[in-house]
């Protein structure tokens, strides 16, 4: 009998799913304790029309992921930041900071854990920083660390 689960059956699959099982196993335990619906031509429409909207949606992210990525190519973020007498930052440049002056200069919110730094910035200078924007698609952005007397 073909079953769609409702929920997740350890050792049968996950919610969603079109399985094959027994018809006593379906009848006695799946249906029963509403782990599972018989599969019938509506149901299977359903799932086939979930499906298409789920690949829709993902594929509308993915395009909007590689147009952000192509806007980031041209962007610099500027951070101004206070150092010691002797150049020494009073801190450093974290994901977060960058992420506050993005969404401050260029409106654009951006997770600050996607923001991917290798180690914490400190010193002045251009530094390329890549944003993780989509599975497989990552954008490059400028951040200009300056101080005092500097633009």
């Amino acid at each position: 009998m073909k079953v769609v689960l409702l929920q997740d059956v350890k050792g049968q699959g996950k919610k969603d799913d079109l399985i094959t099982v027994s018809d006593g196993y379906a009848r006695n335990f799946l249906i029963p304790k509403k782990l599972a619906v018989e599969a019938d031509s509506k149901i299977l429409n359903d799932i086939r029309n979930k499906e298409a909207a789920k690949a829709r949606r993902a594929e509308l992210e993915r395009k909007a992921a590689l147009e952000m990525a192509e806007r980031f190519k041209g962007m610099l973020v500027k951070i101004r930041i206070q150092a010691g007498a002797d150049g020494k930052f009073y801190g450093s440049i974290t994901n977060k900071d960058i992420a506050d002056a993005l969404a401050a200069q260029y409106e654009i919110e951006i997770d600050k854990r996607k923001i991917i730094l290798d180690a914490p910035i400190k010193a002045y200078g251009t530094y390329p920083v890549d944003v993780k924007l989509y599975p497989e698609i990552a954008g490059t952005l400028n951040v200009l660390v300056y101080g005092d007397g500097e633009n």
